[in-house]
């Protein structure tokens, strides 16, 4: 069978919408493996402890809310596949499409260790029971030489492994007909409306036994690379195994019910057999559910390995795993690795422990295939226009009862599944693989953003204050050290923008998206988180005032502006200028003026030059806070310092101090000084020089504040890296202190 160009072929491209011409039918590819496992071991040998446990009413109520869960999760599925070509890899390459590569992938691979182990759990199990029929047998003997079969089997041809299931499926047809034509147990007594025995299995116990029964729904969609038409199949396959698995489920605890006695149900594994008309047809049913839930697990975890491989989630030394064989595009280098990973585990042949984990991995892929479908149909996406719809509701009701049924059948399982797919997400996420499609995460952000732009307030309040930055920083190479600086203000705090003013004429509005794509891209490859702003103007002063007046979402606008000090003098009057704009805009300043030398030197010391709690004092002491709660300051001291006339005024002063900084719940440490005739100049030099970063106030914009400016310049000369701070006017940062 030729498999066309994208579809399950080497190629990823994802423009394709031809079906493969001599693929897998819905009956062969979807239905018959998917049906399969679903009338697995569980129905053989324990459908009829089930029925002695829970009753006949309970049993019926178990497969409903059981199946009821698989069809939820296959409506998901169906809207999914029949939006979109779902190409080789199946779950994966849904959920991946959907939820982006790291989530995928975190579930491919966990999806493929246990499809892999899940194949020597169903050859044990074969060679169990036949160790039951041949007690001369060797079981792990029987067990590898199963599994060998099996492999071969599947790298043989896909179509020759489906082919052989048809008569798994015959045999399993003729042990249910041999059943239905049964006769009741001797001496049995109809157990109809008898109530479980004192002594049974609670409820949901009895419910998570049963419950793996009816998880086979993915069997069909591990295969969608091999599909004939996989957008037609899968629903329709899909949906037919579900409703066929249902009906017979609630069928035969009818006949368990009137045949046979509750001690009989619940202590004869085999009860089935002994109510059969033809008794071995029963073992033949298990032999082929063991079987044709081996085949289907060995056939569909290479071509989840291959997709894997495909998109780049594996390690590159693995990249082999994604080659294809043959007309067919088979799997085999995949197959051959699951084989040797399936003859291991049955050699290690202690799998009780990993089993109910296994179980969760299955259960985790369908919670997070109704969670894509979920946010696809809630956020109405344009892009989303599946031909089978399915309401959001139903798909969310699907992944709430995967998750209640995880914890039901084992939370200690859950939990560990769960830690393991998010080791490998964090795995993926730190190795920034770069997907070539789209995904919901971005129209769920975008969801998000819509919904709550116009919650927030216009207006500032003190209780929920945050820094959003906006830096006008130029070239991010050039001043690194002031986009540092403000990424330890706003880090996991705020809104942070880098900007950057370009003369007018030096790049069209294409070149300017692609200079702020360059730009975002070095600040992520240095773990700065921001977004950029890259505008033109004849003159850069009014380039800046205009970004600053009209950057910004509604009430989403900086409230404080970061610049680098002014070097030139002959552009220092504009620069004032630009600080009495911004100023009458109700906008915070920072200056930072950088000791090129030193830089922040040690970040150890911070010296902050306290007025008292007036807005420029408080608005100093909650930047050093913010400051030193980044990574690269964690180990600073602040030192809130006080300047006071004389000996007289200190103790009062250090006092009153003191006070403050016990209600401010902040690690600082207080000092007053004495000035003692000294000139401020003089005391600043003096007690900062050893300091790693200086806070000071600037005085409210006013006549010849150029000259003030110059003068403040001039005061800081010579000393450690400073930042010069002018509170927005009309804002209580005294109560943030407060609030803190």
């Amino acid at each position: 069978m030729k498999l066309p160009f994208g579809i399950g072929s080497k190629s990823n491209s994802g423009s394709s919408l031809e079906t493969n011409a001599s693929g897998l039918g819905t009956f062969g590819g979807v239905y018959t493996p998917s049906i399969l496992t679903i009338l697995g071991v569980i129905m053989y040998l324990r459908f009829g402890w089930v029925v002695g446990n829970a009753g006949l009413i309970n049993t019926l109520i178990i497969v409903t809310l059981s199946t009821a869960i698989t069809f939820l999760t296959s409506l998901s599925v169906c809207a999914i596949a029949t939006d979109r070509v779902v190409r080789v890899g199946g779950a994966y390459y849904m959920i991946s499409r959907s939820l982006g590569l790291e989530t995928g992938g975190a579930v491919g691979i966990s999806l493929y260790f246990a499809q892999a182990l899940s194949v020597a759990l169903y050859t044990i199990g074969f060679a169990e029971s036949v160790v039951q029929t041949f007690p001369n047998l060797s079981q792990l003997y029987v067990a590898l030489i199963i599994t060998v079969l099996v492999g071969i089997l599947a790298l043989t041809s896909a179509d020759i492994a489906i082919k052989a299931q048809y008569f798994i499926m015959a045999a399993i047809a003729l042990s249910l007909l041999s059943f239905v034509f049964g006769h009741p147990l001797p001496n049995a007594t109809p157990q109809v409306f008898i109530p479980p025995p004192e002594n049974a299995a609670p409820f949901w116990t009895v419910f998570a036994v049963f419950f793996p029964a009816v998880t086979g729904i993915m069997a069909g969609v591990n295969m969608s690379g091999d599909l004939k038409d996989p957008i037609r199949s899968i629903p329709t396959g899909t949906l037919a195994a579900v409703g066929t698995g249902y009906l017979i489920y609630m069928i035969l605890p009818i006949f368990l019910a009137i045949r046979a006695d509750t001690a009989s149900l619940i202590n004869n594994p085999l009860v089935m057999q002994k109510i059969a008309i033809w008794g071995p047809a029963i073992l033949l049913g298990v032999w082929g559910a063991t079987l044709s839930s081996a085949i289907g697990s060995i056939l569909g975890a290479p071509r989840v390995l291959q997709a894997l491989a495909r998109d780049g989630v594996l390690p590159r030394w693995l990249s082999f795993l994604g080659n294809g064989h043959g007309r067919e595009d088979e799997p085999r280098n995949g197959t051959i690795l699951t084989l040797a990973i399936a003859v291991a585990a049955v050699c290690v042949n202690k799998l009780d422990l990993i089993a109910p984990v296994l179980s969760m991995f299955f259960l985790t892929t369908y919670l997070v295939l109704n969670v894509a479908a979920a946010i696809e149909g809630f956020l109405e996406s344009p892009s989303f226009r599946p031909t089978f719809k399915v309401h959001w509701s139903l798909s969310l009701l699907g992944a709430i009862g995967c998750l209640g049924v995880m914890f039901l059948i084992n939370a200690i399982a859950t939990v560990v599944a769960a830690i393991i797919v998010l080791i490998i997400y964090f795995w993926l996420q730190q190795r920034e693989i770069r997907a070539t499609w789209g995904d919901v995460r971005r129209g769920l952000w975008m969801a998000l953003i819509s919904k709550g732009i116009f919650q927030v307030d216009h207006q500032d309040d003190p209780k929920n204050w945050r820094p959003h930055l906006l830096v006008l920083s130029g070239a991010p190479q050039k001043r690194w050290s002031l986009i540092e600086l403000a990424d330890g203000f706003s880090h996991n705090r705020g809104l942070m923008t880098v900007s950057s003013i370009l003369p007018s004429g030096s790049r069209n509005l294409g070149q300017q998206v692609k200079l702020e794509k360059t730009i975002r891209d070095y600040l992520d490859k240095r773990g700065i988180q921001s977004l950029v702003r890259v505008v033109t103007a004849n003159n850069p002063f009014d380039g800046a005032l205009r970004l600053i007046e009209a950057y910004g979402l509604g009430p989403l606008v900086p409230n404080t502006i970061v610049l680098g000090d002014s070097e030139e003098p002959s552009r220092r009057e504009q620069y004032c200028q630009l600080i009495a704009s911004v100023h009458n805009s109700k906008r915070n300043i920072v200056i930072f003026r950088e000791n090129t030398q030193n830089s922040f030197g040690y970040r150890r010391r911070i010296d902050v030059w306290w007025g008292g709690m007036q807005n420029n004092g408080s608005l100093m002491l909650l930047l050093a806070y913010l400051l030193r709660t980044d990574i690269n300051w964690r180990n600073a001291k602040i030192h809130l310092k006080l300047v006071v006339p004389d000996l007289a005024a200190a103790a009062a002063a250090q006092n009153n101090l003191n006070d403050f900084v016990k209600r401010l719940r902040i690690d600082v440490v207080s000092q007053v000084i004495e000035a003692e005739g000294r000139s401020f100049p003089d005391i600043l030099h003096q007690s900062s020089q050893n300091a790693d970063l200086i806070f000071l106030g600037m005085a409210k914009p006013g006549d010849n504040y150029t000259h003030y400016y110059e003068t403040l310049q001039a005061r800081v000369a010579n000393l450690p890296s400073t930042i010069f701070v002018l509170a927005a006017p009309g804002f209580a940062f005294g109560e943030v202190l407060s609030e803190s």
